[in-house]
């Protein structure tokens, strides 16, 4: 256990060592409310990811339809078609997929493409690492927030510096860290320190130096 520790602090120290040759900015704006429900085109759509179970269901074709995990390389294999990439791409344009390569064994397939169990790509999960409850990769949801993250990963440790951890994002194809003070968030109850998180942030918590 306490080697484990040591390990941790020591990938903490790095991850904020490496931290400090990338754009630094001071503040993110706040978490803004989201409404129930929106019109937006541009809403986020879940990917497919690695991992991920799919039912895939072929209308008055039982025997191909099924349930199938997607590979650590991205594929699935079905009845019909194998090695299908998949990772990617919403259920929605997977099933349109499906359906032209279908119809060279089936008349006018219809396939629905449903999700069981969700990962998503590597690029969209989010990632916290350091001292958090337990420190993990999470499959990003549309509209999280810092709290939503942290709720997710059980809050903080006894030992943890909340308030000097960092955000690290890409913005405009270049990797940026924030200043993010999560101690006043969780402990102290200052919903302005609430954040909106986005696919492929990563949060890092160091240890506490007293």
């Amino acid at each position: 256990m306490y080697w484990s520790k040591q390990v941790l602090s020591l990938t903490v120290v790095g991850a904020m060592t490496a931290l400090s040759g990338c754009t630094s900015h001071s503040t993110l704006p706040t978490a803004t409310a989201h409404p129930s429900k929106t019109t937006n085109v541009n809403d986020y759509q879940y990917l497919i990811g690695p991992g991920d179970s799919l039912t895939i269901f072929v209308w008055r074709n039982p025997e191909i339809s099924g349930q199938f995990i997607v590979r650590p390389d991205g594929k699935v294999t079905t009845s019909l078609v194998e090695d299908v990439d998949v990772a990617g791409k919403t259920p929605s344009t997977l099933a349109r997929e499906l359906e032209e390569k279908l119809s060279t064994f089936i008349n006018n397939p219809r396939v629905t493409v449903s999700l069981n169990n969700f990962s998503g790509p590597l690029s969209e999960q989010v990632r916290v690492i350091g001292e958090a409850t337990n420190p993990r990769a999470i499959s990003y949801t549309e509209n999280m927030t810092l709290l939503d993250l942290m709720i997710a990963v059980g809050g903080l440790t006894e030992f943890a510096n909340g308030n000097d951890a960092k955000l690290v994002r890409v913005v405009n194809g270049e990797q940026a860290t924030y200043d993010v003070n999560i101690d006043d968030l969780i402990r102290d109850g200052d919903i302005s320190k609430n954040i909106d998180i986005l696919p492929g942030d990563i949060v890092i918590i160091p240890e506490a130096w007293f």
